[in-house]
């Protein structure tokens, strides 16, 4: 049983009667993005050839009204209609309705970006940039759909929720610097090079990984391990990868074969491995270990408890769409149209999309899993580390874990502090205007209260 051997029964489980008759079943499929695909939404080198495959990794709950449907992917964003779409197809595939499935991307950048109003709109001004391969996409959410369908004939009982957190060390740290001068800087990267910039503090980051683990009594099923970074060591050559989150998950897998292992990004807008990564390959195993470490004592960690309820609920959340100059829809028109630079191209196609989104009145659904003393919830597209860190606050008496990059379409989603110091990682990347940190933290506030 590995490491999760030592988990302990809490007294309430070893006095619980007979469970309320939940099920799980989990589901693993390969989404790896074909030669010539665009990563990262085109704005670095197309897949030239396959590092280590893409996965999707889910489960399904079923005993708490309509099934409840999880999937972490190891794309690098999964935005506006596209998002929709993969939430569609997964709730009719299993039966359940789009409000009560779950996604969230890992966001490595040697992946894929989806969004297909985006594509479309390039395509049809013949623009040189490209997002992602409609036919791909479709054929992915298709394996998806039919491997969470399969998965429903082999649920297994769940008695049992698990979880406990360990520190992982030397990982994370925040875009945002003092440097020596006294400087407030943004401009550490997923890799820095500069010794003075690595020597910084590690700034706001959260340093535990969380991990929430799913059992049939003394057998776990399915565990997330929850932690907040950027998830890259080197990238941009074309080598599709899920990076050092997937090679960790890996040495999980290796310990425990029969347990669904399934890694989540946290809110890591603005959170890298900056301080300990000089972007060398030989550091990606280095890293890998380092949160390979984290999860090994987070499950040492681990405490059980009787499973007797579980809810689902959701809240809406609105944010308002960028309107300051650059940003209004006649110029990011122009700029699809016209920009010199493909990348350009695609980030007005992107802009446009979630521009689009919002002025249909469409919501961002923020959902949350309550298992009672554990609750899972995801937060859309960048979201900065302090929403998660909000987040925990809200319910101490429970045990919060958070994923970030769920509905991407936002981009960077920012403190209003970042704002305030010109934070230069929202100069594209970012399509909300200021503001968004009140909504932000109503909507978290209103949804893990209940």
């Amino acid at each position: 049983m590995g490491t999760f051997a030592a988990a302990a029964l809490s007294a309430p489980a070893l006095l619980a009667a007979d469970p309320p008759g939940f099920s799980l079943a989990t589901f693993r499929t390969e989404v790896t993005a074909p030669l010539g695909h665009p990563l990262m939404g085109g704005g670095i080198t197309p897949a030239k050839r396959v590092e280590d495959p893409l996965f999707a990794l889910g489960w399904i709950l079923l005993g708490a009204g309509k099934p409840i449907v999880y999937v972490a992917v190891d794309w690098c964003e999964i935005r506006n209609d596209a998002y929709d779409r993969w939430r569609q197809a997964l709730a009719e595939a299993v039966g359940t309705e789009r409000v009560r499935v779950l996604v969230s991307a890992l966001h490595q950048h040697d992946a894929p970006i989806s969004d297909l109003a985006a594509q479309t709109l390039l395509e049809k001004h013949n623009a040189k940039g490209a997002i992602c391969n409609l036919e791909f996409h479709e054929q992915a959410v298709q394996r998806v759909a039919k491997a969470a369908r399969a998965s429903l004939e082999k649920a297994s009982p769940i008695t049992h929720i698990g979880f406990g957190q360990a520190k992982v060390e030397k990982v994370a740290s925040n875009r945002r610097f003092v440097d020596e001068t006294g400087k407030v800087r943004y401009d550490r990267m997923s890799r820095a090079t500069d010794p003075k910039i690595r020597a910084a503090d590690e700034g706001t980051i959260d340093p535990f990984l969380k991990s929430l683990s799913l059992w049939n009594a003394e057998k776990p099923l399915a565990v997330m391990n929850a932690y907040a970074t950027h998830p890259m060591s080197y990238y941009g050559g074309g080598e599709v990868s899920a990076d050092f989150v997937g090679m960790a998950r890996r040495k999980r897998e290796a310990d425990e074969p029969r347990v669904m292992q399934i890694y989540v990004s946290g809110c890591s807008g603005n959170v890298t491995a900056g301080k300990y990564n000089d972007g060398a390959r030989d550091n990606r195993p280095v890293l890998a270990d380092r949160l390979y470490q984290g999860m090994k004592a987070a499950g040492q960690a681990t405490k059980k408890h009787a499973l007797t309820k579980v809810q689902f609920r959701s809240t809406s959340l609105k944010l308002a769409a960028r309107s300051s100059k650059g940003f209004r829809s006649d110029e990011l028109m122009e700029r699809l149209k016209n920009d010199q630079r493909p990348f350009g191209q695609c980030l007005a196609a992107l802009g446009l999309s979630w521009k689009q989104r919002v002025e249909q009145g469409q919501a961002i659904d923020l959902p949350v899993v309550d298992f009672g003393p554990a609750q899972f919830a995801i937060l859309p597209a960048e979201s900065y580390v302090e929403f998660q860190l909000f987040a925990q606050t809200i319910r101490p008496d429970v045990f919060t874990m958070v994923a970030g990059y769920g509905e991407c379409g936002p981009g960077y989603i920012p403190i209003e502090r970042a704002w305030k110091e010109n934070d230069g990682n929202l100069h594209d990347w970012c399509w909300v205007d200021p503001g968004s940190e009140a909504a932000m933290k109503d909507a978290i506030t209103k949804a893990l209260r209940g």
